[in-house]
């Protein structure tokens, strides 16, 4: 299934159940209420990304209605989040990105924080605080977006590098349908590798939403006791990133790399990160 844009609940939104006949119900009940932070997001996030994107989703229906919700992204370019909020809002949620903290500055800051954005400051010991604040707004029933690589991949051919663990860290320990999302499309506005601009209207980004990656063994082990090892985050996140790489496969019509690209050491000047550990 192909959707074309025609352009997170709170945990106290108002329930929404699936319709006879598999219809969804009305967008506005899904997401519930919207925060003024929220309110300022679309004003400006919506008509941006309409003029800047021919936004191209393939089974946005995969994302559940109601209830938590893990979607997890490759990273192309820091103009992913416009995009990737677009197919969050545009199928009836609404998106909490974990974003790096300098950008939660002064009234932008503020309007971030109340649209349920989580601050994150990487490369530090309060890194993990944005993986509690990103379990508690799970465990309240909302769709948090993360992009584990961290920043924008740095392999030249696009293909995901290699992801920080925390992404395995929320998925193992929420109870949050984990859905991975393959993205393509926004490099070609704005370059990261050659930190290019190349404005123009209504550039393709395609989005493939996969099935729900199944980490019941994985949590069952959790819950009966099994620490939550090196070894056992990595295979984690390998595993869901796998499907990530699978699904940009997809996208592109070409074969994937058989391994990660390596993951820079330390962020570069402009890296809008959407990662957590």
């Amino acid at each position: 299934m192909e959707q074309t844009s025609s352009g997170g609940a709170g945990a106290g939104s108002t329930a929404a159940v699936a319709r006879p006949g598999g219809r969804r119900p009305a967008k506005w009940r899904t997401r519930g209420r919207l925060s003024y932070g929220m309110v300022a997001a679309v004003a400006v996030i919506y008509p941006v990304s309409s003029l800047m994107f021919r936004l191209r989703y393939r089974h946005g229906e995969r994302i559940p209605v109601t209830g938590p919700v893990l979607l997890v992204a490759n990273h192309v370019s820091v103009l992913d989040p416009l995009a990737c909020a677009r197919l969050v809002f545009d199928n009836g949620r609404l998106p909490h990105f974990l974003a790096k903290q300098s950008v939660f500055k002064g009234y932008a800051g503020t309007l971030l924080r109340s649209a349920g954005q989580i601050p994150v400051a990487r490369y530090s010991a309060e890194a993990h605080g944005a993986l509690d604040a990103a379990k508690a707004d799970l465990d309240a029933g909302n769709v948090v977006v993360i992009y584990p690589e961290g920043s924008v991949t740095r392999d030249p051919d696009w293909w995901p590098m290699q992801a920080r663990t925390g992404v395995a860290r929320l998925a193992l320990t929420t109870d949050a349908v984990v859905l991975p999302v393959a993205q393509w499309g926004p490099q070609d506005v704005h370059d990261y590798h050659s930190k290019k601009l190349h404005l123009r209207l209504r550039a393709p980004a395609d989005y493939l939403v996969g099935e729900p990656v199944d980490l019941s063994a994985q949590r069952a082990a959790v819950q009966e006791g099994k620490p939550l090892s090196v070894d056992l985050l990595r295979e984690t996140t390998d595993l869901i990133m796998t499907r990530v790489r699978d699904q940009l496969a997809e996208l592109r019509g070409e074969p994937a790399p058989l391994t990660f690209h390596a993951r820079p050491r330390r962020e570069l000047p402009g890296d809008l990160s959407g990662s957590a550990a």
